[in-house]
C-alpha cells in the first residue's frame, strides 16, 4: 500500500498550487482521505479531509475559504487545491488514509501515510 504525494513547490504569496495524492496497491474508495501539514520544528497539524463520496469535507479553521479538497476514486487519487498561498503555508504537505467512513482530524487516527510534499511560499 503506498499514497503518492506530489504537485509542491516553490509560489509567492498569494498563488496557487494543487497537490496529488495517488494510491497504489488497494483502493481506497471506501476510506476517508486527509492532508496534514508539517511546518519546521512543529507539529504535524491537520489541514483537510474528505469522505469517500466526497459528499463531506473538514478543513482546519485557518485553511476554510483558500484550500478545497477533493477526490476521483476512479483514479484512485485525492487533491488538495490550494489558493492565496501565505508565507505561514510553507510546510511538508502530506496526504493520509483512514480505513473508516467517519472523519478525523488528529494525526493518530489515520492508517496510512504517504511520503510528503514540500510546499514553500515566498513573501
Amino acid at each position: 500500500v503506498q499514497l503518492q504525494a506530489s504537485g509542491g513547490g516553490l509560489v509567492q504569496a498569494g498563488g496557487s498550487l494543487r497537490l496529488s495524492c495517488a494510491a497504489s496497491g488497494r483502493s481506497f474508495s471506501r476510506s476517508v482521505m486527509g492532508w496534514f501539514r508539517q511546518a519546521p520544528g512543529k507539529e504535524r497539524e491537520f489541514a483537510a479531509a474528505i469522505s469517500w463520496s466526497g459528499g463531506s469535507t473538514m478543513y482546519a479553521d485557518s485553511l476554510k475559504g483558500r484550500f478545497t479538497i477533493s477526490r476521483d476514486n476512479a483514479k484512485n487519487t485525492v487533491y488538495l487545491q490550494m489558493n492565496n498561498l501565505k508565507p505561514e503555508d510553507t510546510a511538508v504537505y502530506y496526504c493520509a488514509a483512514r480505513d473508516s467512513a467517519v472523519g478525523r482530524t488528529t494525526v493518530d487516527e489515520y492508517d496510512y501515510w504517504g511520503q510528503g510534499t514540500q510546499v514553500t511560499v515566498s513573501s
